[in-house]
């Protein structure tokens, strides 16, 4: 077994305080307690769009679902990407040429990093970040580099933090936008900064946009995609996970010039296999038809501002209000570690929470609390425990 995979433990889901989604599930549940450490829209309640689901019926009933699509995907579900491209993003992408078909995002972005790294190669990562962006790297035998962001900055990325990492091994920047675990939605002036940065030193940018939807408070989500110079060096990666409530179907896409897309198409087989079938039909539905996805929106911000309202003023707690998605990261640093708090409130509180640990070195003193997840009583009540057991900790040091 080579080195990169010797050393890795499982990410994000080898130990309770990272989101076990094993045996921490089934203890937490079996407690009557609360996991809110998995980004699983609305889990453990059925959330399957009807017509979503009747679309998925009708190609299994039809036996159509026992065949293979072709590895990029189906045509008809590709048309559809092309239409939501257009609308959302500002990306003007042809069905058959600039995209391809993933199961999930995950795998996505790792066969959107694979063409490119080698051993040796360096990779600009913001940290804290989604913990692929790290691993994958790792596992290609490439280098990670550190951009650190500052809770002081709203966890907006300084354009000096790559120019002084920058060596004649960087490669790569792997982007999360919005940020997970941080919610940032990266503004446009610093997103026009790097794309200046990244076509003056030659480089690609592979950006995992699984949260672009929702983004509060008129804040506007830049597809970096669509800056000067970076249609050509970028690798947009999306998924119907988050803000389409579709986790389940493990149904995502990638974009990119042709000449990128090409030579995924050419690989797509070998890498990828083929998405499920009876899910592209459930994806080609749901993009058809949306309109569901508003009162989705519409409770993920409720939430977002349940959880603000019970933690922010804890002593020895700090958050931003999320600014996207349905995640809130907040700093425990006075109270202890990430691991040690999260470790307490699935003692104290009954409530599962990700450790900050996993999410990069500058993750140390947080936790992630997903507030997407359960119905919005489930959450206060959850979210009240919470509180009751962070103010016992904070009297106590």
């Amino acid at each position: 077994m080579i080195p990169a995979f010797r050393k890795a433990e499982g990410g994000l889901f080898s130990s309770v305080e990272k989101a076990d989604v094993g045996d921490a599930v089934l203890k937490i549940a079996e407690r009557g307690g609360a996991l809110m450490a998995w980004a699983d829209p609305f889990y453990p309640l059925p959330s399957m769009p009807p017509h979503v689901g009747q679309a998925m019926i009708e190609s299994i009933e039809s036996g159509f679902a026992s065949h293979y699509t072709p590895p990029i995907g189906h045509s008809e579900l590709k048309v559809e990407i092309a239409k939501k491209l257009k609308k959302v993003n500002g990306i003007d992408a042809k069905p058959q040429r600039n995209i391809l078909v993933t199961p999930g995002s995950d795998s996505g972005l790792f066969f959107a990093m694979l063409p490119f790294i080698t051993r040796g190669d360096e990779v600009m990562v913001i940290d804290p970040s989604y913990p692929n962006n790290f691993q994958n790297t790792e596992i290609l035998g490439g280098v990670v580099v550190r951009i650190p962001v500052y809770m002081a900055d709203a966890f907006q990325f300084r354009i000096e933090e790559f120019e002084r990492r920058l060596t004649a091994r960087t490669k790569m920047i792997v982007l999360t936008n919005p940020n997970n675990p941080t919610t940032a939605v990266y503004r446009r002036k610093p997103l026009l900064d790097l794309a200046e940065f990244a076509v003056k030193h030659d480089l690609i940018v592979v950006v995992d946009q699984a949260f672009e939807q929702p983004c509060f408070d008129d804040l506007e989500m830049v597809s970096i995609a669509t800056l000067p110079g970076m249609w050509e060096r970028t690798i947009s990666v999306f998924s119907l996970s988050k803000g389409m409530g579709l986790s389940g179907l493990r149904v995502g896409y990638i974009v990119a010039d042709d000449r990128i897309i090409d030579k995924m198409y050419g690989t797509a087989v070998a890498v990828l296999g083929a998405t499920n079938t009876a899910a592209q039909m459930g994806a080609i539905a749901a993009l058809r038809d949306d309109s569901y996805t508003e009162a989705y929106f519409q409770s993920f911000d409720r939430r977002r501002k349940i959880v603000f309202e019970h933690l922010h003023d804890i002593p020895g707690v700090s958050m931003h209000l999320a600014e996207s998605g349905f995640l809130s990261w907040i700093n425990v640093s006075q109270l202890g570690s990430g691991s040690e708090v999260a470790l307490y409130l699935n003692r104290e509180a009954l409530v599962s929470v990700n450790a900050g640990d996993s999410y990069g070195h500058s993750g140390k003193g947080y936790i992630r609390v997903v507030h997407g997840v359960m119905n919005e009583a489930q959450l206060e009540a959850a979210t009240k425990r919470m509180r009751a057991a962070l103010l016992k900790l904070a009297k106590a040091k």
